[in-house]
């Protein structure tokens, strides 16, 4: 297998992917994911060279990005708010190949990548409706901090986002 930062030529698959993954989350009643997100914004993750891939051959298995900041940063309580760290955004797996241990290799290539652009924490947000999710984050070493970041879709839609984080 092969890790690495994703290219504008690999911009189709990973939509399509995605696509996948976000009919699968709402077959299992978690709708957080649609047309917009994320698949909007991966050519932006591109550009900024903050969008990792795991592909063997041509098969893309699974991506997520490694952002600076993130908009609920400021609203719950991190261990050292002040402390360098990165942000572990859009993170999903192909659906063809779950529940093979992807997302777990994944987080150990997070926190690696994340070491090496000098961060001292990795951190991230989960909706709290998203219970795989949050069981996998703790599964492999993240602590859940206190608060939540209320995140405002629109007049209808307020998502509940529990913060993450791992000293690295």
């Amino acid at each position: 297998m092969e890790f690495r930062l994703a290219t504008m030529q690999d911009l189709p698959q990973l939509k399509a992917m995605f696509q996948k993954i976000i009919q699968r989350m709402d077959e299992m009643q978690i709708s957080i994911w649609d047309d917009i997100y994320p698949c909007e914004f991966f050519e932006a993750d591109i550009k900024h060279g903050q969008l990792y891939i795991l592909l063997d051959g041509a098969v893309i298995y699974s991506a997520f990005a490694l952002c600076d900041e993130n908009s609920g940063e400021n609203h719950v309580k991190w261990a050292d708010r002040h402390a360098k760290a990165l942000y572990l955004d859009r993170l999903g797996v192909n659906v063809d190949y779950s529940r093979r241990g992807i997302g777990g290799l994944m987080l150990k290539r997070a926190t690696q990548a994340a070491k090496a652009l000098g961060a001292e924490y990795l951190r991230l947000f989960v909706v709290d409706v998203n219970g795989p999710a949050r069981r996998l984050y703790a599964r492999h070493g993240f602590t859940q901090v206190s608060g939540v970041y209320d995140e405002m879709i629109d007049e209808t839609l307020v998502l509940h986002e529990y913060g993450y984080e791992m000293k690295l």
